[in-house]
């Protein structure tokens, strides 16, 4: 056994104070309490001991110990499996692959701060996305537009408090940006400031740095971050289980950010994947944008708020026309990544899924069929292929998979989408999860782990193609 705590991503050792069979670390205003019934000085001196039976050992907060330590971790752990059976058998899961979406709800939930509501966007810093490129970024934050996909996902299994705790986060960030525009990402508790810089002290996954703590994609300009908070808080106000149903207070709280939809919908950003050399008017940052518009019509309509609803019904489809216009190349015969760009990206995949086109449209089936051809790679799809910043992209990215599945079944290939799902479930670790991303040749997963992106991909396609309940029993 090895214990090796260190502070600072590396820098430097904690003071440890030892005792008859636990030993105290203390860092900074932290204090950790190792603890267990195995020899202690065996495990400080990282000796090889066989075993006779059971042992344990708990790491935690400094707090007394009032039982026997095997005792308290029995406990410890019959109430945590307790905890989530009960959580559990509270989701509206689908009939099939319902060890998949349980394991991935778990996952989800846990990627939540319950202290103030925010999403991380996975629990890692600095897996690269594909071996040695590079691509290392820290993804403990919560991203807005991650965000939304995730309560998006519970909303579905029934499981809303997540959403509800998501919208006091928001309103805390929308509260303190006061008239700012919105970042993309924030930290766990709000905190703006995310500066990125690489530790010289942590070698990295596999000795394949640099390992990054913060994120610069905060000082990006992403536009779709304003839809994306109005499409989290849609359910709220519709929803008649809530104990604190979305209202007029909240609506105008959203009509803040419908108005940076409007004026900036056409506005080149660093888009969906965060572009760090370009920017252009990306076509998801545009459609988001006018989800958002859509989505507060549909809004003021239900709080029987008719002028606010003709504002925003004018605006939509405003909108809409343009947005139609631009991104449409009659050349290529599919949706492209930006205005007027002859290029695709698999976001172009959440379309019909936005409901700015409706499945059967010819264009969107004709995108969907450009996509599978220029995207996938077997049964992966790549988010895009043209070189960025790094490069050309060497693995798929998981959720542009799941995307890819969706828009299978929406298009009425439903059989050819069972079959890629059933093989991206095969690619799921011992535990049920996945990161961001994966080689294609090997089917090795690369990327920040566990990433929600990825978990609500299981969620999203399983609720779609599984057989419903009615039909198996």
């Amino acid at each position: 056994v090895r214990l090796r705590p260190s502070g600072a991503y590396g820098e430097h050792n904690p003071k440890r104070h030892v005792g008859s069979n636990h030993q105290r670390y203390e860092e900074g205003d932290a204090t950790w309490l190792f603890s267990t019934d195995m020899s202690l000085n065996a495990v400080l001196e990282e000796r090889t001991v066989v075993l006779r039976g059971r042992v344990t050992f708990m790491l935690g907060a400094d707090d007394p110990i009032t039982e026997s330590l095997a005792a308290l971790a029995s406990r410890f752990l019959d109430e945590t499996r307790r905890y989530w059976s009960d959580w559990t058998r509270e989701l509206a899961i689908p009939f099939e692959w319902q060890a998949a979406v349980i394991r991935a709800a778990i996952t989800l939930k846990l990627c939540s701060f319950e202290d103030t509501g925010a999403v991380v966007a996975a629990l890692t810093t600095s897996i690269p996305e594909a071996k040695n490129s590079g691509r290392n970024w820290d993804y403990r934050y919560c991203w807005l537009r991650d965000s939304y996909f995730t309560i998006q996902a519970l909303n579905r299994l029934g499981a809303t408090r997540t959403m509800e705790g998501y919208l006091h986060y928001i309103t805390n960030v929308f509260t303190a940006a006061r008239d700012a525009p919105l970042q993309p990402v924030y930290g766990i508790s709000g905190e703006p400031q995310l500066t990125e810089i690489i530790s010289s002290h942590l070698l990295g996954y596999r000795g394949m740095g640099p390992v990054r703590i913060g994120n610069q994609a905060f000082e990006q300009t992403q536009h779709d971050v304003y839809g994306a908070v109005i499409l989290a808080a849609m359910q709220s106000f519709f929803d008649q289980r809530l104990a604190a149903p979305g209202d007029v207070t909240l609506f105008q709280r959203l009509e803040i950010a419908g108005e940076r939809c409007w004026n900036l919908y056409d506005q080149p950003d660093a888009g969906i994947w965060e572009y760090r050399g370009r920017v252009r008017v990306h076509t998801f940052s545009s459609v988001m944008c006018w989800a958002g518009v859509d989505r507060l019509a549909r809004i003021a309509r239900h709080l029987s708020l008719p002028e606010r609803e003709s504002v925003w019904r004018q605006r939509a489809s405003q909108m809409h026309g343009r947005i139609l216009a631009a991104c449409w190349d009659q050349q290529l015969g599919c949706f492209t990544e930006a205005w007027q760009a002859p290029a695709v990206d698999a976001s172009v995949l959440l379309l019909a899924e936005l409901n700015f086109v409706k499945a059967e449209d010819p264009k969107f089936v004709a995108t969907v069929d450009y996509v599978g051809k220029h995207l996938r790679r077997g049964p992966y799809l790549f988010r895009y292929t043209a070189h960025d910043d790094f490069g050309a992209p060497e693995n798929a990215f998981n959720i542009c998979t799941f995307w890819y599945i969706n828009a299978l079944a929406a298009v009425g290939r439903r059989d050819e989408a069972r079959e890629i799902f059933n093989n991206m479930l095969k690619r799921c670790n011992g535990l049920g999860l996945l990161s961001e991303d994966l080689d294609p040749a090997t089917g090795e997963l690369w990327g920040n782990y566990p990433q929600t992106y990825s978990m609500v991909g299981i969620i999203n396609s399983a609720t779609r193609l599984s057989c419903p309940w009615e039909d198996a029993l």
